[in-house]
């Protein structure tokens, strides 16, 4: 087994050759990396789902170099705190990316002595194909975190970074009471590069902590001041935000002319426990 379900039928999806399959014969193959793509078609909202080629491989190059590494170390800490004594721990995480804090997860509950079993879902083909490549033993799939292809109450963790967030479904696979860590910018995350090539820069609004369904656990902060002195990583640090895409040709000319940064990263941790 592989934890999947047929998102056709709702079948145990089983391992065949290079494929997974279901009783009722529902096939879906892997790709060469070993990600599989669970999302269906009438699931998408456009012809490239979520992060394209650009956005996963600017993001690849810019977390590689290490500027966020503060955050993908807090974080694993604080999901392996949250598993300890659950020797195998069931662990999705939900809108992967190209797997960069997937890799420190696993990293982190194998260093604290679990055997764990991580999946791995993002509505980007691209990414799951490169988390799959990254992280080996994981479970990758590309589908959506408002569908997860996954049994009721089978996670012992959810963890979230960045993605949306789809309480009623993280609440469906987590076990009774089993945590949910979730990941979002601070208020001045990326002040200084938003006063750079906007005219009128605002800052992140961060809402009450309270969620449906969940009991707050604890939070914590990790803000720091990052120098990036290389046009090029600048540009992938812009290129893996949603500004990207919302700006026009100001913006990029502006974006062009910067060769040196110093900018503001605020990240908070929340995690809770399910009711």
């Amino acid at each position: 087994m592989t934890g999947w379900l047929c998102p056709l039928c709702g079948g145990m999806l089983r391992p065949n050759g290079n494929s997974l399959c279901c009783e009722n014969r529902h096939t879906f193959d892997r790709g060469k990396s070993g990600y599989v793509n669970l999302l269906l078609v009438n699931e998408k909202r456009s012809k490239i789902p979520g992060d394209n080629k650009l956005m996963v491989n600017a993001r690849r190059e810019f977390l590689d170099k290490g500027y966020y590494a503060p955050l993908a170390e807090e974080f694993s800490k604080e999901a392996a705190e949250a598993m300890a004594g659950i020797p195998e721990p069931a662990v999705l995480d939900a809108g992967c990316g190209e797997g960069y804090y997937t890799a420190y997860l696993k990293a982190a509950l194998e260093k604290a002595g679990g055997l764990p079993q991580i999946f791995a879902v993002d509505i980007s083909k691209f990414a799951a194909d490169k988390c799959a490549r990254r992280c080996k033993g994981v479970e990758c799939a590309a589908a959506s975190v408002f569908r997860l292809p996954m049994a009721d109450a089978s996670c012992d963790l959810v963890t979230c970074l960045f993605a949306p967030y789809a309480g009623e479904e993280y609440q469906r696979v987590l076990k009774p009471g089993g945590v949910f860590i979730m990941v979002i910018p601070g208020e001045n995350h990326l002040w200084e590069l938003k006063e750079a090539i906007y005219d009128q820069p605002y800052r992140n609004e961060v809402k009450g902590y309270e969620l449906e369904g969940f009991d707050f656990l604890n939070k914590r902060a990790v803000d720091r001041r990052i120098l990036l002195d290389n046009p090029a990583d600048i540009r992938s640090l812009f290129q893996m935000t949603p500004y990207y895409y919302k700006s026009g040709v100001d913006t990029d000319a502006r974006l062009e002319a910067l060769e040196r940064l110093e900018t503001q990263v605020s990240f908070e941790i929340l995690t809770y426990r399910k009711k």
